[in-house]
């Protein structure tokens, strides 16, 4: 059965387990729930199909029952409650607890390098910006940032990218890795709202801190069937694409710049 670590989901591993141990035992729904303290025989099949959920002291009798013990049955019990919160910002804070345990007892979280490059702004900022500053000190980077940031952070940040392969150091110089962090469907969305929400109040400052000739905003308001709103991602989409290939092929860097593209609804749907 994989390491704990290699989970997000509580129920998939209640699940692995069961079916490893059933594989080469007679082991029950009924036995998994009496050695957890539960009456009912099937109350942990639901759990893991889903219709019902652990709480906080039934994972922790879960736990005992998966022969959890130390750090992995706080990061069963993370797990639990990252599960069931219902906000980003619980979330985040349990996947965090979850990453602390696994970095404490030195060992690697699924998805949790692209969980940190993602969930702020500063990596990808910090990426684009000391290769094109051959030499320079962490202060001196934090200073071209537009907004705040201390030379500890961006020291912090080099180091994660060079330690996971984002940036190499050659000499005094920093060089880009073409290496894209990829994370699953269940985690990331987590730290790509935080930075979304972190660059929707960087694009409200940027109308009063830089003049017209600096930024472009613009907009249209407009009424869409659902066909047509597809259309219009397929064509954002392919601009995307247009505009990263421009900046890959760029022939050199100024500044750091901030593309957000933006289609949303300011209306609820008809009730039907």
């Amino acid at each position: 059965m994989k390491p704990i670590t290699e989970y997000q989901d509580y129920r998939r591993y209640m699940q692995d387990y069961y079916d490893e141990r059933k594989r080469v035992s007679s082991f029950s729904w009924r036995e998994f729930a009496r050695s957890a303290g539960f009456s009912s025989p099937t109350y942990l099949k639901l759990v893991c199909e889903g219709k019902t959920r652990l709480s906080l002291a039934g994972a922790e009798n879960v736990g005992a029952a998966l022969h959890l013990a130390g750090f992995e049955l706080d990061y069963f019990k993370s797990m639990v409650t990252y599960c069931h919160a219902e906000t980003d910002l619980e979330k985040k804070k349990a996947f965090e607890t979850m990453l602390e345990l696994a970095k404490n007892n030195k060992v690697k979280i699924v998805d949790g390098e692209a969980f940190k490059y993602f969930e702020s702004w500063v990596h990808s900022v910090v990426r684009e910006l000391a290769p094109v500053m051959p030499g320079a000190k962490p202060l001196d980077i934090a200073r071209r940032c537009c907004h705040e940031v201390t030379a500890g952070e961006v020291r912090e940040s080099l180091d994660f990218m060079v330690k996971n392969g984002l940036l190499k150091k050659e000499g005094e110089a920093y060089v880009q890795v073409d290496r894209h962090l990829k994370g699953s469907s269940a985690v990331m969305p987590v730290a790509l709202r935080s930075m979304h929400r972190e660059m929707a109040e960087f694009a409200k400052d940027a109308i009063d801190k830089f003049p017209p000739s600096e930024r472009n905003f613009s907009g249209l308001i407009m009424g869409l069937s659902d066909g047509d709103y597809k259309k219009i991602l397929q064509e954002l989409d392919v601009c995307r694409k247009k505009i990263a290939r421009i900046a890959l092929n760029s022939r050199g860097t100024d500044r750091v710049y901030r593309l957000n593209l933006q289609l949303f609804p300011l209306t609820w749907e008809e009730d039907k």
